[in-house]
């Protein structure tokens, strides 16, 4: 969040701004756009970047931390109050990351036969950034299930990804580290990962929802059965 001086009216010429960025930030990260909203005499701007493989937020932090020092050059009557605000919106499930989206956005989508879902189409459902979609096809025999969401923060390298359980995880995967090849093609395929196994967990919650049989799978699934290899007898 940038407070708009008397002196501060308009934005330096964007491509000064992109060379600032791309120059000091990271080898990876590339800065896509920025979008301004004005409030008052503030004036918050959101910086929208490409970051590889990487989740990103370290080098992002620090492009921005760059363009503001480089801003301020221009405008010594500028005062950067913060580096990160609700406009960003970290950590937080606000609206205006399901709009503009935040990480990686993904839509999931499967038929699901007959012979799985019966007669009973499920229900629709909406939760914090993943609407979930269900919709009788096949002249009703067949459900058709989507989820999307648009701000799956993920990466493959840096950060708690070279911790050994992480690694194993993202090894089983395929997905560790930057694609040298692609850059970000293991980011973005994890984060499909990641949509599948949503998709996957609303269609059995939906399901056992639908059949009445929420608590009894939960009494019978319980993380607290004694013997877990005889839960499914």
């Amino acid at each position: 969040m940038i407070p708009i001086s008397d002196g501060f009216m308009f934005f330096p010429p964007l491509r000064r701004v992109f060379f600032r960025f791309r120059s000091l930030s990271s080898r990876f990260a590339r800065l896509q756009g920025i979008k301004c909203a004005i409030a008052g005499k503030n004036l918050y701007i959101r910086f929208s970047c490409s970051t590889g493989d990487a989740m990103g937020m370290n080098m992002v932090s620090k492009g921005v931390q760059n363009v503001l020092d480089f801003l301020q050059n221009d405008f010594p009557d500028m005062d950067v109050i913060g580096i990160s605000g609700n406009f960003c919106s970290d950590k937080k499930p606000a609206a205006v990351n399901w709009i503009e989206g935040r990480g990686k956005s993904v839509v999931c989508e499967a038929i699901i036969t007959r012979d799985v879902v019966s007669k009973d189409p499920a229900q629709k459902i909406e939760s914090s950034h993943c609407i979930t979609m269900t919709e009788a096809v096949n002249n009703g025999n067949d459900l058709h299930i989507s989820v999307t969401m648009p701000s799956i923060e993920v990466g493959t390298v840096g950060g708690g990804t070279q911790l050994a359980s992480q690694s194993a995880c993202l090894n089983l995967l395929g997905v560790k580290g930057a694609n040298k090849e692609s850059p970000g093609s293991n980011s973005q395929l994890l984060a499909t990962v990641v949509a599948g196994s949503v998709l996957a967990g609303e269609l059995s919650l939906m399901s056992a929802i639908a059949a009445g049989q929420l608590v009894k799978s939960h009494m019978k699934y319980n993380r607290s059965s004694r013997d877990v290899t005889k839960i499914g007898s």
